[in-house]
């Protein structure tokens, strides 16, 4: 039986999560304050937060296994400590993650966890500086500048021993699964979710905290994403960056369709997206009903479809148009293009095709016959 188990509570439009004892309710009082510290009070996303809950619940649970404190790890010597902590990552792998169908955990989620267990470590050593510091891991620093020129350090920790992560197998939809998805919806918010998805590009929890009052330009047919921290149904911009995107005017005359179809429930909220049927009629929509409502549209049609497969759709229809990799960057909303590229279907032929158009019009740049010549 598990010792620990990740709790929260909210508090006006903050979540806080915490780690205690099943037992006795007990709240480890470092963790707690580490989390909010870091997740809560520096406006890191909901989900963020749950995930470092659960990592240091885990690590608090596989100290438990070994008799050990959080102090442990910094009287082993460095070979002991590595094998601690890569042994940390084989434990997480035999440990579900969904209960409900006991999924065991992907290579990358384990190694997420470890790094936010580094993360916490950081922490730890300045609250408690006579520990010094893990033997295993070693300080690095990288400069970042965000879209408007402001550069920033970050500085992280490095570990040699991270499980080999499994390459993501995420398609693009196609355009003929979305159309099917699309006629087989039976509402028009349904509708117009996938279409703003598709003309935007937004990520999903963008797209959920869309406010129709002030978000949306309805002269210039534009939609900023605004960063907010305090939704009503947790959906958050993943960037504090704010952008914009446009939509058709077809999809637009759409979203004035929606509108006037739900507006004695729109009227009583903020936000675009809202719940339609049930006991929750009028409320703000969440991502979790968002997912159910895909998890129906597949039993209907057998097409699988996501909203980050549709974000996926948008970039790789827009690269294929011959938008610039900046300006796909810049809709998405990533700061890295190493991070865009991932994201489109740039297959090797593609390369080998426009090397070759390029040969073809820069032919004879170095004068290579000349040199032939000379021979």
């Amino acid at each position: 039986m598990r010792r620990y188990e990740v709790g929260t509570v909210k508090e006006g439009a903050d979540r806080y999560y915490f780690v205690r004892e099943k037992e006795t309710f007990a709240i480890e009082p470092l963790t707690a304050k580490y989390l909010k510290l870091h997740y809560i009070e520096s406006n890191r996303s909901p989900n963020t937060a749950r995930r470092a809950a659960y990592a240091l619940c885990f690590y608090l649970e596989y100290l438990n296994e070994k008799q050990m404190g959080l102090t442990g790890p910094y009287d082993l010597p460095f070979d002991e400590q590595f094998q601690h902590f890569t042994g940390f990552l084989s434990w997480l792998k035999r440990i579900p993650y969904k209960t409900e169908d006991q999924t065991l955990p992907r290579n990358k989620t384990c190694n997420a966890y470890l790094k936010d267990v580094f993360r916490f470590y950081s922490f730890f050593e300045t609250e408690h500086p006579e520990t010094g510091y893990l033997k295993v891991v070693s300080y690095q620093q990288s400069v970042v500048v965000n879209a408007v020129g402001v550069r920033k350090t970050l500085r992280y920790r490095a570990f040699n021993g991270y499980l080999k992560e499994e390459e993501r197998d995420v398609r693009a939809a196609s355009q003929e699964e979305i159309l099917d998805t699309l006629k087989a919806c039976t509402n028009c918010r349904d509708q117009l979710l996938i279409l703003m998805m598709a003309e935007l590009g937004f990520r999903l929890g963008e797209i959920l905290g869309i406010y129709y009052t002030k978000d949306i330009d309805y002269e210039r047919h534009e939609v900023k994403v605004r960063f907010r921290a305090d939704n009503e149904n947790e959906s958050r911009a993943k960037n504090a960056e704010e952008r914009r995107g446009k939509l058709s005017d077809d999809t637009f005359q759409f979203l004035l369709h929606y509108i006037s179809e739900y507006r004695e429930l729109l009227q009583h909220q903020t936000f675009l997206f809202i719940n339609i049927a049930g006991d929750t009629k009028g409320k703000p929509l969440k991502a979790a009903s968002v997912y159910d409502m895909f998890d129906r549209m597949e039993k209907k049609t057998g097409v699988r479809l996501t909203p980050h497969m549709i974000r996926r759709y948008f970039g790789n229809l827009r690269y294929e148009a011959g938008w610039a990799l900046e300006l796909i960057s810049y809709a998405y909303g990533h700061r890295h293009l190493e991070t865009t590229t991932t994201y489109l279907d740039i297959v090797d032929n593609r390369l080998i095709d426009a090397s070759n158009r390029f040969y073809e019009e820069t032919r004879d740049v170095y004068g290579v016959d000349e040199l032939l010549h000379r021979r």
